[in-house]
This record gives structure tokens, C-alpha cells and sequence, in this order.
């Protein structure tokens, strides 16, 4: 579907500024609201909000239909009457400007595992009847989410594929002697995705009252030690002991030799389409409750997929794949309706992607960093080059920020040569007519004034902040996923000028 011309910003809620440790759903997400409508932006887009694991990755998560736990509010909890506020006087103090995951979650889960322990007392008959509804309307995921959750939090939170062999081939008499083993646990999970669920839910309502709306994402595949594939084996392609036969990734191209192998078991598409995508289906449905638009995280996948055998180091010896294509979109509209999606279609993109992602009129991405390069693919990320319906990021979570990309010099770990940094400096120089003094304000109107309908921005860039604030970097597994901004970084001049470049590209309404 067309989207209308509209602007918003990329901040994952972690990055919320806040006393506990890591950003949450609420007072500093509503002000984030406030100051997003006070500049004129529409949207605010996020990344994936379910549950983290090892390595602290939203891209994988323990389910796709959880949310994330470490981000519910303790002062909407204070305020709601779940928690003495007493009992935070004694939170330790974390760093403003990151999240130190450890000493984060031992923290916060205490806190939350006293919420759950005194819910009963605290909790109204009102709130009381809403959780037996919650558990009841979301029992076809939650029931094996909370027994996953509980089993690998028993098993020091080892891979599932690592607990005893009845547990993790799903034996039904292990399973029902776990359930009333770890029935407090069992319990506790559930009360948190309830308590996550009722604050996002009231934040969203916020949101829309504000004009703003929410832009999720959810990546194509999912993470192999999770509720997801532990509850469905039989929709991946797993061994008897439940270890992946085949991974997906991306062959070799000009950023790796070796492609990339990122381990996720591959989808039986012949299962899913036997069961009417009766998974993906809910997987859709349950994310547009919670979010208005949604990016799927590596789109061609679903017209074909680089299939790589389990047991080879690389990505190099693996095969193209034909996906379901329109077959499981058709399946979709059919249940849901129109889809309101964004395609992630970066990188190598054949026509019979493009396509299909036309066919069904979901916009694709264009990323400034890559309009400037010596590829011959640069010139299709030119904002001359762009469709109406696109959407156009000066960069992703992925991305270096635009101050630290333009300023980067070649070194270790380095795909250009220094000369082609001074070539591709230069030629974004002449481009944007500056000095690249204020390189992310020259970006950020380049975005803004294109032809795209929808214009994003992290919210690194409208600060003018360095690599130091850079989210993630890909294929390194360590200090990713702990930026946090603070709010005197986010001054009224910027939210002025935020203002006036987005009412002059014509994308207030």
C-alpha cells in the first residue's frame, strides 16, 4: 500500500533515556512523543521488541510474539499501585548514555519478580479478570513461551537443544511434570508479558492521540534457540535432536568472501503452506496489535533464499532457494487485509523481488550512505532516482552515523581504501553544495525534500552525534545495542530546525 508524505525517526525504546538502567515504556517514552509531534515527525519506528537472549540482538529473539520484558515502566508500575516505590530506593545507579546488559538484567528482574510475587494482592478484580483474558486470548504462544522461558532459566540458560532430551524433544509427560515443577516461574512470564503488553498497548493509544504511529520490525527468520522453534519443530528444517540441517545467510559478495552464515534454521515453506501459513499469520496479526507499520527485515527472502547446509563454517558453499512468494502474501491479505509493510530490500535485488514487493505495493528502502559510493548499484540510492513509494533512511541501526560515516578514515576492518573515502567524501560534498560542517542537517534535508513519501532519520543523526553512538556493527558480537541518549543532547534549536526543514519538504500535514 502507498504510504502518505511523512517523516519520523528510528530510536529502539532502549535507547529512552531513564533512571533504571535501560530505557522503558514509559514517562520518557510518552515525552519522546510530545517532542516527536513537536517536530513534525509522524512516525517513529523501532526495532524488534521481543525478548533478547546472548548478545543482547532484538534481530534475535527468544519469541516473535513476546515483547521484552526489561522495557516495562517501574513508574507505571509505581503509578498503577504493582510497586512500592520504597522498593526502588535501593536500584543501583547504571550509565546514563549505555546499558551495561549484565548487572542491568539481574537488577530489573529482581524488581520484576517482586511485581509478580505480590501481584495478587496488588492487582484490582478489574486488572485480575484482564490478565485471565490475556492469558486465555494469547494461549497459543504464550503457554509455550512461558515453559521455555522458565526451562532455560532452569538450565542456566543453555540452548534448548542442550537440556535433557525429554524436555527438548517436547516428551508430553516431561512437559506436564515441568509445567507443575516450574509452575511460579510459568506464572511469572506470563504476569510480564501481560504487565508489557497493557503499558504498550496504553502507550500506542498515546501515540495515536499525538498523530504519531508506531513502525515495527520483524526479521524474516527467527532465532533457533526460541519458543518459536522449540514449540514447532516441524516447521524448520531440524534434525532428531532438533540441531538445524540447513541455515540461512547470504552468499559471498563484495563485503564478504565468505558470505555471511547467520544460523537460523530454514522455514519447511511446503509445512507452512500445507497449514495455510497459519503461523505467519498470527506472527502478522500479533504485530499489528502492537505496532501500525511493520519493516520486514531481509523481504527477498521471501521470493528466494540463500540456503547453506549446517554444518559448513562459511556461507560459500550454500544455493538460491526458491520462497513461497506471493502464495503466503495472498494467504495474509486473505486473514488480515491490506498489509501495511515495508520491504527491507537492500542488497543484491533480482527483479523477481522487486516484483513482488510491487505487486503488492509495499515502499522499499533507499539509504543515503550508499548513494555516494563507486558501485554501480550507488545511483539507485540518489533521491533523483527515488519512487513516491519508498522510504528513504540517511542510514539504519546497521549503518555508522552520518557524522561518524563521512568523517571515517580507511583502517582494520575497513571495506574502502582511503582514496576511495576522499573520492566518495568529495563527491557528497559536491552533491549537497557544503562544507560538510553539519553533514547530518545536509543529509537530513536530502532525505527530506526527495520524492520519497516516507523520510527516516535516527535519532543519532538529527544529534549530530559520532561512531561513538553507533548502535550495532554487524558481524561483531560484542558492545552492540547500548546507546541511550540523554534529553539535554536533544535541544530546542534542533527540534526547531527539525521543524522547519520537515514543514518546508511539505511533509507536515
Amino acid at each position: 500500500m502507498d504510504f502518505t508524505r511523512e517523516s519520523g525517526v528510528l530510536l529502539h525504546p532502549t535507547s529512552l533515556p531513564g533512571k533504571y538502567g535501560i530505557g522503558e515504556i514509559g514517562p520518557e517514552a510518552y515525552r519522546f512523543i510530545d517532542q516527536l509531534e513537536n517536530m513534525g515527525q509522524r512516525l517513529w519506528q523501532i526495532l524488534p521488541h521481543g525478548p533478547t537472549s546472548y548478545g543482547d540482538s532484538p534481530y534475535q529473539s527468544l519469541s516473535t510474539f513476546a515483547g521484552n520484558h526489561l522495557l516495562i515502566s517501574f513508574d507505571q508500575l509505581v503509578k498503577d499501585k504493582f510497586l512500592n516505590p520504597a522498593r526502588l530506593k535501593k536500584f543501583p545507579e547504571f550509565p546514563a548514555d549505555s546499558v551495561d546488559y549484565g548487572p542491568v538484567i539481574d537488577a530489573r528482574m529482581d524488581v520484576l519478580r517482586s511485581v509478580c510475587r505480590t501481584f495478587e494482592r496488588n492487582a484490582s478484580e478489574h486488572r485480575k479478570r484482564a490478565y485471565q483474558r490475556f492469558c486465555k486470548q494469547e494461549a497459543h504462544w504464550l503457554d509455550d513461551y512461558a515453559l521455555f522461558y522458565s526451562l532455560k532459566d532452569a538450565h542456566d540458560l543453555r540452548p534448548w537443544t542442550e537440556w535433557p532430551e525429554e524436555l527438548a524433544l517436547r516428551d508430553p509427560a516431561a512437559l506436564e511434570k515441568a509445567r507443575n515443577k516450574y509452575h511460579t516461574a510459568i506464572r511469572n512470564v506470563k504476569i510480564m508479558q501481560f504487565l508489557f503488553d497493557q503499558q504498550w498497548r496504553k502507550l500506542r493509544n498515546y501515540a495515536h492521540r499525538k498523530g504519531v504511529r508506531l513502525v515495527g520490525d520483524i526479521p524474516i527468520f527467527v532465532a533457533h534457540d526460541s519458543a518459536d522453534v522449540w514449540a514447532n519443530p516441524e516447521l524448520y528444517f531440524l534434525d532428531s535432536k532438533g540441531e538445524p540441517l540447513l541455515i540461512a545467510g547470504v552468499p559471498p559478495d563484495y563485503f564478504s568472501a565468505t558470505g555471511q552464515r547467520w544460523g537460523n534454521p530454514l522455514y519447511r515453506w511446503d509445512i507452512h503452506q500445507h497449514t495455510g501459513y497459519t503461523w505467519w499469520i498470527r506472527r502478522i496479526q500479533k504485530i499489528f496489535e502492537m505496532v501500525d507499520i511493520v519493516r520486514i527485515d531481509h523481504f527477498r527472502g521471501f521470493e528466494a533464499y540463500w540456503e547453506i547446509p549446517a554444518h559448513e563454517k562459511t556461507a560459500m558453499n550454500g544455493r538460491w532457494v526458491e520462497g513461497p512468494g506471493e502464495d503466503i502474501f495472498d494467504a495474509m491479505i486473505k486473514a488480515i487485509g491490506p498489509l501495511p509493510i515495508i520491504a527491507e530490500d537492500l542488497g543484491v535485488i533480482t527483479e523477481g523481488v522487486e516484483a513482488l514487493r510491487d505487486k503488492y505495493h509495499f515502499p522499499g528502502m533507499r539509504i543515503l550512505q550508499f548513494a555516494f559510493g563507486n558501485d554501480s548499484k550507488a545511483s539507485d540510492y540518489r533521491p533523483e532516482s527515488y519512487p513516491p513509494n519508498c522510504v528513504v533512511y540517511t542510514g539504519t541501526h546497521d549503518n555508522d552515523t552520518t557524522v561518524g560515516w563521512f568523517w571515517s578514515e580507511a583502517g582494520e576492518g575497513s571495506t574502502r581504501t582511503q582514496e576511495e573515502i576522499e573520492k566518495e567524501r568529495h563527491t557528497i560534498l559536491e552533491y549537497v553544495g557544503t562544507d560538510g560542517s553539519e553533514i547530518h542537517w545536509d543529509l537530513i534535508a536530502v532525505a527530506c525534500k526527495s520524492n520519497a513519501n516516507t523520510a527516516v532519520y535516527p535519532l543519532q543523526d538529527l544529534l549530530g552525534l559520532g561512531s561513538e553512538a553507533r548502535m550495532n556493527v554487524p558481524g561483531v558480537e560484542g558492545g552492540n545495542w547500548r546507546w541511550r541518549f540523554r534529553w539535554d543532547q536533544l535541544s530546542p534549536e534542533i527540534m526547531q530546525r527539525m521543524y522547519d526543514i520537515t514543514h518546508w519538504a511539505g511533509r507536515i500535514r
